[in-house]
């Protein structure tokens, strides 16, 4: 289900963003409404992302990596992910500030899913010139309180008592916000299944406080280890006839003229492409490109087959192989990631990071050869 909604998104969000970053730059009209498909495009990606999370936890197969983190970052991440639509409503934020850093044991990519949820909705909802703020307290009972206060209209008991129900938005549908009424379910049992609880109070006129409880924890050890510095080289423009060989396997027509129309900003870059698995291993046999583009879902054998096919492959085994699929659920990307690609981008492709993974490939390479040549002048 993921991959059949994301896969046509890609087209019409990646298409827009081609449009609204392309040469000659469009006219103010066509700017408005290539912004209206952007802002609609992302949003049902939102969407999208909600009803699937619902269904993964009802299903009883969402995974999550509890482990110790840092307060202070969570908040900084969510911070500086809410501030522009905070900004952009002219509501004002406070968050806290530590002297000793709280930690919690929390699965760190949802929780923030959950503050983020709290946070723009507390934005949303909240007056012409009101505030939020973001509060934290350690309870007796060894947990971690995070309140969101906003000054808002408030709601009044009967509404209070339906917030956690799905596809409920509280009188909210003919509003000028748009909205399923399932983000608070979601938030709702993600905080349960780490073990937490999910609350809020509310008075008319006042404002609301939704807050949330997870365990707290002490500071994980510090472990030191050796690391290799990467240097990633910042793309420059070129002039010169291509000096790199990317290879696409994918086999959706959308997807590959996208991935095509992209390349062409890239005349340091020379495209190939293979339709398929199979062929796709035959063609990195043959050109031994310098970076591999690889869907998933292909006809034959899939990417994952193909990538380890390519790894066993010692004229292969060094390529770096970035995935671009549509199964974007946390499982398949923890898959793809273990299974050896070098990244796992997700469709609808966003261009700044396909272009930003694009270099750190290249930039790994080139750093592998450079490395290579070194110790053959050594020897």
């Amino acid at each position: 289900m993921s991959h059949e909604l994301r896969s046509p998104l890609n087209a019409i969000l990646g298409f827009a963003q081609l449009m609204e970053s392309g040469t000659p730059p469009p006219t103010p009209a066509q700017g408005q409404s290539i912004d209206q498909i952007l802002q609609a495009g992302w949003y049902l990606l939102e969407l999208i992302n909600e009803i699937l999370d619902l269904a993964l936890i009802e299903s009883g197969k969402l995974s999550l990596s509890p482990e110790p983190i840092s307060l202070a970052e969570v908040l900084s991440d969510c911070r500086g992910m809410i501030e522009p639509l905070a900004l952009k409503s002219g509501i004002g934020l406070t968050f806290p500030r530590f002297e000793d850093t709280p930690f919690i044991k929390a699965d760190r990519t949802r929780v923030k899913q959950v503050l983020i949820n709290l946070l723009s909705n507390a934005i949303k909802y909240n007056r012409a010139g009101g505030t939020v703020e973001v509060i934290c307290a350690m309870n007796a009972t060894e947990r971690t309180r995070i309140s969101v206060r906003d000054t808002g209209n408030g709601l009044p008991p009967e509404k209070l008592a339906q917030l956690f129900q799905p596809f409920n938005r509280l009188g909210q549908e003919s509003g000028s916000e748009e909205g399923t009424g399932i983000g608070l379910v979601v938030s709702k049992r993600l905080v349960e299944l780490m073990g937490g609880d999910i609350g809020a109070e509310s008075t008319v006129g006042v404002g609301s406080v939704f807050w949330i409880e997870l365990h707290s924890t002490r500071a994980p050890r510090l472990v030191a280890a050796a690391t290799e510095l990467t240097v990633v080289v910042p793309a420059r423009p070129h002039t010169d006839p291509p000096t790199r060989t990317l290879l696409c396997v994918e086999d959706n027509p959308a997807n590959l003229l996208l991935v095509e129309k992209l390349l062409e900003r890239r005349p340091d870059i020379r495209l190939l492409v293979a339709k398929d698995g199979v062929r796709g291993i035959e063609m990195a046999r043959a050109a031994r490109p310098d970076v591999i583009l690889m869907d998933i879902n292909l006809p034959g054998i899939s990417g994952l087959i193909a990538l380890g096919i390519l790894a066993e492959d010692p004229e292969t085994a060094s390529i770096p192989v970035v995935a671009l699929s549509a199964n974007a659920m946390p499982d398949d990307i923890e898959k793809g990631l273990a299974a050896g690609f070098f990244r796992y981008l997700t469709k609808p492709i966003k261009v700044n990071k396909f272009m930003e993974t694009l270099d750190s490939a290249l930039a790994v390479v080139q750093h592998e050869a450079g490395r290579a040549g070194v110790l053959r002048g050594v020897q």
